[in-house]
């Protein structure tokens, strides 16, 4: 695990930069998705990681639209500026682990194995799904509220308790 360097996040991709212009900067944070996960994909200490694209919502990538989208119901997320902005964040944190920035753990959700990385720093997180030679994008986000943050918190002090006992 790197300690030497602290890690030094993009800036941020703010709707402001075009003006307000949405229609805009939606382009601009899909082109950055595109050019991260689409064109090329990351590697997560040395897996590929890729993007799952259907079923498409929209029209538009599906991990695009769960990354840079909130809300419960699929079909009807609306666009999320805090998630938006944060559009160069996933790929940054996958392609930076290991380090000591980042806390790490491994959570089952139902047939899965999820790896969520997390950065309190920044309050952002990333979840990749362990598949057999590969690594999904599963979800990606900044945590607003705080009681999520210690949550997350909460999981990640259990497995390294549970990876030592």
């Amino acid at each position: 695990m790197s300690t030497a360097n602290p890690l030094v996040f993009p800036e941020l991709l703010c709707l402001n930069d075009f003006n307000g212009n949405f229609t805009e900067y939606f382009k601009a944070v899909y082109a950055v998705f595109e050019k991260h996960f689409i064109t090329s994909q990351p590697r997560y200490e040395g897996t590929i990681v890729s993007a799952p694209r259907y079923p498409l919502v929209d029209g538009i990538h599906r991990t695009f639209c769960h990354i840079t989208h909130q809300g419960e119901d699929e079909k009807n997320r609306e666009p999320d500026l805090r998630r938006m902005e944060r559009i160069p964040y996933p790929r940054f944190i996958i392609e930076n682990q290991p380090h000591n920035e980042l806390k790490v753990w491994i959570k089952s959700v139902g047939s899965d194995e999820r790896i969520h990385i997390l950065n309190t720093n920044e309050k952002y997180i990333v979840v990749l799904t362990i598949r057999k030679g590969y690594l999904l994008l599963w979800t990606a986000f900044y945590i607003e509220q705080n009681h999520t943050l210690r949550k997350k918190l909460k999981e990640y002090e259990a497995y390294k308790k549970a990876k030592t006992a």
